[in-house]
């Protein structure tokens, strides 16, 4: 087939405004950039420059949307608190045009204030950079930390001595832990793995990776989950069997994540969590988080509990609260913290 020189010009002519049209497509999303949960909000995507496409998805995370006109309205409760991804693809002749935003969703509720009372004392080991704290059957289960001085422990309560220990590699760090089936699952800080041994003789079983937490910091345990901070505002849920994450929620008090969350505690349904000092700035006190949406409920101000113990001992900066334990048969709440001489049986009061 023969093609005059002015019909392929035409061609050329129609191929160049079609490959002009399709790059000068243009096209935004507007949507507001922080809610309460609870709120609806109408997410738009508007094309420029008249142009349109053959075809747009929108997703909210992995979900995808339904819109109309270029547009919907979702209940941010579907979702849950956090920031969260919103994505666009706007399919052209011949190619996808990607372009994301994000919006957060922080708590509708005001934490509560509550304080505390001493109940019993009882003495500790202050060499002990206490990392994960769990009471099982009338003992407690110990975890410290720092390369070279890691360690597990069996610890009776009333005399504070170590009746069983197993010392870790000198190259690991060692973190939070909890006692789940007769086993014991223990975190590493930076290795991004974990170890999990014999409750009864301390023999390590197995080990195990991490997945997409970023670090090893608290653990606990709920009927049928492992439950686990990474030094972030999420908390994550681990299958027991595989100790594979199978989802987070984020943690917000109001409208402020609340990072670092350290070691933890499950009780009674809610998450009881330490967190670390940001920068110098040292913050004795418990959050307590709904476990199924991350908002937290209460905030247990433990400061004159730390002035407690700088009152008989001397403690450096990173020598913080830490270490929750919690006798479900006895309703018994005990605290400790890095290298502090005393272990601390309290009554939560409710103001």
């Amino acid at each position: 087939m023969k093609i005059s020189c002015f019909s392929g010009i035409l061609i050329a002519l129609a191929f160049t405004l079609t490959s002009c049209n399709e790059n000068n497509y243009k096209f935004k999303l507007q949507n507001k950039k922080k809610v309460a949960l609870g709120e609806k909000v109408q997410i738009d995507l508007n094309e420029l420059n008249g142009k349109k496409a053959d075809s747009i998805q929108l997703y909210f995370g992995k979900k995808q949307l339904t819109i109309n006109e270029n547009k919907t309205t979702i209940n941010i409760s579907d979702f849950g608190i956090g920031k969260h991804d919103i994505t666009a693809l706007a399919f052209i002749p011949g190619k996808v045009k990607k372009i994301r935003s994000s919006i957060e969703v922080y708590s509708n509720v005001t934490p509560k204030i509550y304080s505390y009372k001493i109940v019993n004392t009882y003495p500790h080991d202050k060499n002990a950079y206490t990392q994960g704290l769990e009471y099982y059957n009338g003992y407690l289960y110990e975890t410290t930390g720092r390369r070279g001085k890691s360690s597990l422990r069996k610890v009776e309560i009333k005399t504070g001595e170590v009746i069983q220990k197993y010392d870790l590699s000198d190259k690991y760090f060692g973190e939070g832990m909890t006692i789940f089936n007769n086993e014991i699952f223990w975190l590493t800080w930076q290795a991004r793995k974990g170890f999990i041994f014999d409750l009864d003789t301390f023999v390590l079983k197995k080990e195990f990776p991490y997945g997409n937490s970023v670090e090893g910091w608290g653990l606990t345990h709920s009927d049928s989950e492992l439950i686990k901070t990474d030094g972030t505002n999420k908390i994550w849920f681990l299958d027991p069997a595989t100790q594979k994450e199978k989802r987070n929620i984020q943690v917000y008090a109001l409208k402020k994540p609340i990072d670092k969350l350290n070691e933890i505690e499950y009780v009674d349904g809610k998450i009881y969590s330490n967190y670390w000092k940001t920068g110098k700035e040292i913050k004795p006190t418990i959050a307590i988080i709904d476990a199924n949406s991350g908002i937290v409920e209460a905030l247990i101000d433990m400061k004159s509990l730390r002035q407690t113990i700088l009152r008989e001992q001397k403690l450096e900066t990173d020598d913080v609260l830490n270490g929750i334990a919690y006798d479900t048969k006895n309703n018994r709440l005990f605290v400790t913290g890095k290298h502090w001489s005393k272990l601390f049986e309290i009554e939560i009061i409710k103001e």
